[in-house]
């Protein structure tokens, strides 16, 4: 007996705009998350992670096209009507967005915040609310003073937690958090990110994390699968993506950042020149062409498919297989 996953996604397409000139954004990605377990989405600014992650409760623009299959706990998203897709998006999942300073309302104290969505989408009467509020605030390591707080009062690890709480309120059993550490110093992170591990393995939901940092999400997440140009050219165990990547996109990631305690890495990281392609104009054959070390003839060919190179381990690259150069 074959249980379904939390949340799977088929062929997912989006676009921007209609007709001939439309923006492919996402480019028929496949995914799976089961619950208790987190899937790290890695790749630079432009390669569709964000339209990725809106994509998954219709929160894109009204320009935006969406084909595919996206299955939430046994539901489609893509054809559920308004009333259940709005108890869906607290109730069954939620989203920890990038900056939370930019997430909050300035003038509502964070209580009132965090509250609303449970008083909305629970029925709760306010004592209980109350309650609850509390509750999420000490779950994420906040006083239950600051539930009186303002947005400006708070530092950035605070204000970042109060989005966790509000992305808790209503219990979900999927988050998905879009570059949630991206403002912070590397203190409040490493803190922001064990209290996620946490959360995620005491209530025993599915974390789907966005991130440019292959080195948080190998270290955060179980599996990890890099998007370019909008497709998946990797995905496997998150410390086999990070340390020994298959596509040259991944490897270029992963020795981007500095590794501590190495003064080579820390002296001449090596990066990647270029820039991801306009998605309005990709370039024929494998998209990462143009920037790749290792293109020859058959990456003009066609766009590669993901192969399988080891253990629950795929990659898109028709070198995939043959070593390191």
């Amino acid at each position: 007996m074959t249980t379904e996953p939390l949340l799977s996604v088929r062929d997912l397409r989006v676009a921007y705009g209609s007709g001939p000139g439309a923006v492919p954004a996402v480019r028929g990605v496949d995914l799976e998350l089961p619950a208790g377990r987190k899937l790290g989405i890695a790749g630079e600014s432009g390669c569709g992670k964000s339209t990725l992650a809106m994509a998954l409760l219709r929160l894109l623009p009204p320009g935006a096209s969406v084909g595919g299959e996206i299955r939430f706990a046994g539901e489609d998203v893509l054809t559920m009507r308004w009333g259940r897709l709005r108890a869906v998006r607290w109730a069954g999942a939620s989203i920890v967005f990038q900056g939370a300073m930019h997430s909050l309302n300035a003038v509502h104290r964070i209580g009132d915040q965090i509250a609303e969505p449970i008083l909305l989408h629970r029925s709760a009467p306010p004592a209980r609310a109350r309650e609850r509020v509390t509750e999420l605030l000490h779950q994420v390591g906040l006083p239950p003073d600051r539930a009186d707080a303002y947005p400006h009062e708070l530092s950035g690890g605070q204000r970042q937690r109060v989005m966790i709480a509000m992305a808790l309120a209503c219990d979900p059993r999927l988050i998905i958090a879009d570059e949630p550490t991206t403002a912070l110093d590397v203190m409040i992170q490493a803190q922001i990110l064990r209290l996620i591990g946490r959360l995620v393995a005491d209530q025993d939901i599915g974390l789907l994390m966005i991130s440019h940092d292959l080195a948080v999400l190998a270290e955060t997440c179980d599996r990890l699968a890099v998007m370019y140009a909008g497709r998946i050219v990797e995905e496997g165990p998150a410390r086999a993506v990070h340390t020994a990547a298959h596509h040259p996109y991944g490897r270029a990631l992963a020795s981007a950042f500095p590794r501590v305690g190495d003064p080579a890495s820390r002296r001449a990281p090596r990066g990647l020149p270029g820039d991801p392609p306009d998605p309005s104009a990709l370039p024929g054959g494998c998209t990462f062409r143009p920037r790749c070390p290792r293109t020859d003839d058959r990456c003009g060919e066609r766009e590669p498919a993901l192969v399988r190179v080891g253990t629950a381990h795929h990659a898109a690259c028709v070198h995939a297989g043959e070593g390191s150069r």
